[in-house]
């Protein structure tokens, strides 16, 4: 086992402070609120050598310019925005408290939205005149609005249809569909999946939407019950459960000015998948990305936007395993004819320059950088940047890439984890940096002369003289296969004291899309963790295999198996606590949410001799009842794998449960079903097995706001009972 020398932070008592431990409530919600590290907030350049920022009260807009050495001057006060709303809007009764989020239009014109009861405005600020020079409103339940370049237009949804609104404000009506059965250009499209956010594109020319037409009559419904009414009501959902019928989606082109409608001939099978939707550059074309339910062949083809005729497959993918395409195009903004594309097909998530006939020009990947945020082109389109992995996947750092030479130099070198916002023309950065040991701190770089660089935020320990803290360390630890390191972290009890005994919560995700462990502030921790550690927990978590940001084969090698690498992975970080004296082996419980409960009752039932309790939120306890685009990914289909299904299925295994095991759900959960916990619960009574189980009403997959404190305190108060720490003698 090899440690890693980070150790978070070892808060000293001063003597003029008493410091206390955290309360449930800061536990859950102080993080982000009353113990967030003093930062800046939504920094955007306004042009190469200004940058603007909210103040940390909310009431103004700060700016920094290169000449002034980046020293901050008021730019807008929020008394200046709501003056100039109130002479544009009179009668709008819009109740602006905080500077809203906004973004530069250009130089001298900010762009943002706000809203009343009925509307939402989006409206342009002109700072020379400080006048609102353009606004244009939608109804304030509209959905996902997506506003085009031009501003000509704002597309939105209203229940199931698109509605575009010009700038005289007449609504059109894209789509009429008013049944369930048909949605229109959402974002929800495949789940979510494939890196799909958004469900439509204005083209180039700002004069065609396209948008995805979803089909799902095929899809089973799926009731939710809503127990706030007088009698309780049922609203159906579509959920395509493993190996059943999947939604059928197509891509159409709707032209503005004659609203004629043309729909890309994506082809056979209808339940395919359709992502990484790109409009070529000129207008004249549509790049998809076309995947086989079986998620193991893709196409990147090229559609005619005039006809939706098929012109050509750019290029392929196939995998023993799965390929899982995550974000569209990239084009040169200085040759059409080129773009970047992404894929994991060499082994880690990574850059590649094609040209339009599919010809692969360059390999821009780096070493073991997995690519986790693609930033773009500097103005001569001579380089690319982008936030990659380092240390293990530990850290982000921001890479420059040369695309003549195919070359990458590593711009930030601090390790951590970089924020980064680049200027216009990528030759200057605001990184916000973080570890382990630094809460926040803001600089502004030049990419090419990096001792360049002007500290403007330095936040202090929002904990020091307030809260005793837990030491924490990151770890590197070895899996089960005997080569590959793992990423783990442990935070120590307070007043720690290496010759006592003491209970362990493990803490668990496993699945993929996650990492529990990162270097930055609290190591990716949450609070409550700190608030466990306090009561005289020791809180462990390891980044098993199957986890996110490794590459390909660290991730790939729970395919068809889930739960059981993952299980293996854990059981080694079990054997490094066993092996140190102060860990009390009898009392190991073990806690996670979704995947994590999927784990948590997996290594509950499959090592009863370890874990003695286990708390499991939200949890898959059998794939079949899992939705198709992430279950069948990982599983295949029941139908494909029915060995696999057997035995990573928890419901069948109730009869081995020893120990207590409480399963928390939220009773409005689309995404796992009730249906899980509830087969495994019905399988414990017929088991005759004992088992605990809680429900929020009226919660989703996540219980959420200040609901999230009676969450928390009812997991500590389940290990409190059943894992209690070893009382201090007097």
């Amino acid at each position: 086992m090899k440690r890693i020398s980070i150790i978070a932070f070892v808060l000293m008592g001063n003597l003029m402070f008493a410091q206390r431990d955290l309360t449930i409530q800061e536990a859950t919600m102080g993080q982000y609120r009353s113990f967030y590290p003093k930062s800046i907030f939504n920094a955007q350049w306004q042009s190469n050598d200004k940058i603007t920022h909210l103040n940390s009260e909310y009431t103004a807009l700060t700016s920094r310019k290169s000449k002034d050495n980046w020293a901050p001057k008021e730019l807008i006060s929020l008394e200046d925005l709501k003056t100039a709303i109130k002479t544009r809007l009179p009668k709008a009764s819009l109740d602006v408290t905080r500077f809203p989020n906004y973004t530069w239009k250009n130089d001298h014109i900010l762009s943002f939205q706000i809203s009343n009861k009925s509307q939402t405005y989006f409206l342009d600020y002109d700072i020379n005149s400080k006048a609102i020079i353009r606004d244009m409103n939608i109804d304030v339940n509209a959905e996902d609005p997506i506003v085009s370049r031009n501003q000509d237009y704002i597309a939105w949804l209203k229940d199931n249809n698109i509605v575009v609104t010009n700038s005289k404000g007449q609504n059109i009506d894209i789509t009429q569909d008013n049944t369930i059965d048909f949605l229109n250009g959402s974002k929800d499209t495949h789940r979510n999946e494939f890196g799909i956010n958004q469900g439509m594109w204005w083209s180039p020319k700002q004069d065609q939407l396209l948008y995805y037409r979803k089909d799902q009559s095929m899809v089973s419904d799926y009731p939710l019950v809503d127990y706030s009414t007088r009698v309780a009501t049922v609203k159906n959902i579509k959920y395509p459960m493993a190996g059943m019928a999947n939604e059928q989606v197509t891509l159409v082109i709707h032209d503005i000015n004659t609203g004629k409608k043309v729909t890309l001939q994506t082809g056979e099978p209808l339940d395919q998948f359709l992502t990484m939707v790109t409009w070529d550059p000129t207008g004249n074309y549509v790049y998809v990305g076309v995947l086989n339910r079986g998620q193991n062949h893709l196409k990147l083809n090229k559609y005619n936007a005039a006809t939706g005729a098929f012109e050509s497959t750019l290029l392929e993918e196939e995998a023993n395993t799965y390929t899982e395409p995550s974000e569209g195009l990239l084009f040169n903004p200085k040759n059409d004819k080129e773009f970047v594309y992404m894929t994991e097909l060499e082994g880690y998530r990574q850059a590649y320059l094609y040209n339009t006939d599919g010809k692969l020009l360059k390999k821009l990947g780096f070493k073991d950088v997995v690519v986790t945020d693609m930033l773009g082109f500097d103005t001569d389109a001579k380089h690319i940047y982008y936030i990659g992995t380092d240390n293990n996947g530990l850290d982000r750092m921001l890479y420059k890439v040369n695309l003549k030479k195919a070359t990458t130099e590593k711009i930030t070198t601090a390790s951590g984890t970089h924020n980064i916002v680049l200027n216009p023309s990528k030759s200057i950065f605001l990184d916000q940096f973080s570890n382990v040991e630094t809460p926040n701190k803001t600089s502004i770089v030049e990419v090419n002369s990096k001792e360049k660089s002007v500290s403007i935020s330095e936040a202090e320990n929002p904990y020091e003289d307030i809260i005793d803290m837990p030491k924490m360390e990151l770890l590197t630890i070895t899996a089960a296969d005997g080569k590959t390191p793992l990423n783990a972290r442990i935070i120590y009890p307070t007043n720690f004291d290496e010759n006592k005994k003491y209970p362990v919560m493990l803490y668990v995700y496993g699945g993929p899309h996650a990492q529990l462990i990162q270097n930055n502030w609290l190591g990716g921790s949450s609070l409550f963790f700190q608030y466990m550690a306090q009561k005289g927990y020791i809180v462990f978590t390891v980044d098993n295999r199957g986890s996110a940001y490794r590459g390909k084969d660290f991730e790939h090698i729970i395919h068809r198996q889930l739960g059981q690498v993952e299980m293996a992975d854990q059981l080694k970080g079990i054997d490094y606590l066993k092996s140190q004296n102060f860990v009390d082996s009898g009392k190991i419980g073990v806690y996670g949410w979704s995947f994590g409960g999927f784990m948590t009752t997996t290594l509950s039932i499959h090592h009863p001799e370890i874990f003695k309790v286990g708390v499991a939120g939200g949890p898959v306890m059998d794939w079949k009842y899992y939705e198709i685009m992430y279950g069948e990914r990982y599983m295949d289909t029941p139908q494909e794998n029915p060995e696999g299904y057997t035995k990573t299925s928890l419901v069948n295994k109730a009869v081995e449960l020893e120990n207590p095991l409480l399963i928390i759900h939220g009773a409005q959960d689309p995404v796992v079903v009730q249906q899980h916990s509830m087969a495994f619960v019905e399988a414990c009574i017929k088991a005759g097995k004992q088992v605990d189980y809680f429900l929020y009403p009226t919660h989703e997959h996540n219980v959420i706001g200040t609901d999230r404190i009676h969450l928390n305190q009812k997991i500590a108060d389940y290990f409190f009972l059943h894992l209690a720490p070893a009382r201090e003698s007097n």
